[in-house]
């Protein structure tokens, strides 16, 4: 792929190691692995980063913000989406998430929802498992060690480290505003890619 094809230039992924995956790795991710290196660690394919994230923000820009929610329980990953929501409107939970949050109307802090984002489908599996309850379509951010079982779209990255969280959201958060009709190139984010890398 040409560099201007990217989403983000090329080095802003490498950077961020946004494509570094982990020793471990599940037959569910192998079809995004591009490599494994010496030291035992999986790179996942880059191209295809790119595209599921264009995928993703198409996908999210269907619905109207108050009728998604991005779950988070990892908290590398909370600056990162409370960026994002602040960029977009779309609600966030970060932190631990209650099931029965999407299920159960008796609940205080009950949410209707029509689709979900989780940064991880491990730690974030109670929503997921709500969201499929309901019947609300799941996408999931997913490492080398991840496994696809409920989720309708997996957009391979690196979701441990902050940096690769803080780039993989403003990207998404960009797009989704693109596609939304709300912004027409990248200087138009209101907050910055800086600030979404800050440690």
């Amino acid at each position: 792929m040409a560099e201007d094809e990217f989403l983000t230039p090329l080095d802003n992924y490498l950077k961020v190691g946004l494509h570094i995956g982990t020793k471990f790795r599940t037959k569910y991710m192998e079809p995004f692995i591009f490599k494994v290196r010496n030291d035992g660690l999986a790179v996942l394919n880059i191209k295809k980063i790119d595209t599921r994230i264009g995928v993703a923000a198409k996908f999210l820009a269907q619905y109207k913000p108050e009728e998604a929610l991005i779950v988070c329980r990892r908290e590398n990953g909370w600056k990162a989406v409370k960026l994002f929501s602040k960029v977009t409107g779309i609600p966030i939970f970060a932190g631990r998430y209650r099931p029965g949050l999407l299920t159960n109307p008796k609940l205080r802090d009950f949410r209707e929802l029509k689709i979900l984002l989780v940064t991880d489908p491990w730690p974030d599996k109670n929503a997921v498992l709500d969201a499929v309850k309901i019947g609300a379509p799941v996408i999931s951010l997913c490492d080398t060690n991840n496994e696809s079982n409920y989720l309708d779209l997996v957009v391979p990255c690196n979701n441990k480290g902050k940096k690769s969280l803080g780039l993989l959201f403003w990207v998404l958060a960009k797009e989704y505003l693109k596609a939304k009709g709300t912004i027409k190139d990248d200087s138009e984010v209101s907050i910055p890619l800086d600030t979404f890398l800050e440690e």
